[in-house]
């Protein structure tokens, strides 16, 4: 029986179950620009409000991102993407994710990664998957004020689709939509975006005005919760 948050992080942050992300995580080279900077080089815990009532799942922490700064989403410009969406809708005291200490507070929001670990060319394995899915069901489990779940990118929605499936959901016939909303069983509602990867958001295919408007959605379509 998973008793606190705290208990989970302490266990995530020391997991070495997946001998291949834990040589790559903590083999990564840094970058010209950080070269002066420790790398955090850890599994890296989820981070937000104990008492959220959503939940934003990602697929891994970036490889000179929370690889390197110890915190999701914090030191890229993915994480600088999804906390400024955060605070535009008042979910984020302020719109810059950069540090461990740069003072950023949550309110009803929850962030974490369906993988704690930095994966070769962001491509975790069957298996590393498996390995991780527990902890993200412990924290599904301890916070039991979410409502609803946002998953970013296919990977993620396919891992929170097998979460939902262990806990009784029907999942078959699902699948990934920017905007999507999926009402299943013995779980909270799960809303699908496109991930804020420079990949998606410099081309266009996710932009700051659409991801605002579907976080307007969720907290408009949960306000009573």
């Amino acid at each position: 029986m998973v008793s606190s948050l705290e208990e989970i992080n302490r266990r995530v942050i020391s997991c070495r179950k997946c001998p291949r992300l834990v040589k790559y995580r903590e083999s990564v080279k840094p970058r010209a620009s950080f070269k002066d900077e420790i790398y955090w080089r850890k599994p890296v815990p989820g981070f937000g409000d104990p008492r959220a009532w959503l939940m934003v799942v990602g697929l891994a922490p970036a490889a000179h991102g929370g690889n390197r700064t110890g915190r999701v989403f914090t030191g890229d410009e993915s994480g600088r993407f999804l906390v400024e969406g955060l605070h535009a809708v008042g979910l984020a005291n302020q719109p810059i994710s950069r540090s461990k200490d740069d003072g950023l507070v949550l309110t009803g929001c929850y962030l974490t990664a369906a993988v704690k670990c930095v994966p070769p060319e962001n491509k975790p394995t069957t298996t590393e998957y498996s390995n991780c899915r527990g902890y993200l069901r412990e924290e599904l489990d301890v916070l039991t004020g979410i409502h609803a779940i946002l998953a970013l990118g296919g990977e993620a929605f396919k891992q929170c689709l097998k979460l939902a499936s262990l806990k009784g959901s029907n999942t078959q016939k699902i699948s990934f939509a920017h905007g999507g909303r999926y009402k299943l069983e013995n779980f909270p509602v799960l809303y699908a975006s496109y991930h804020p990867s420079p990949h998606n958001t410099y081309t266009g295919r996710l932009t700051k005005s659409m991801f605002v408007e579907l976080l307007n959605r969720i907290i408009m379509e949960n306000s009573n919760r």
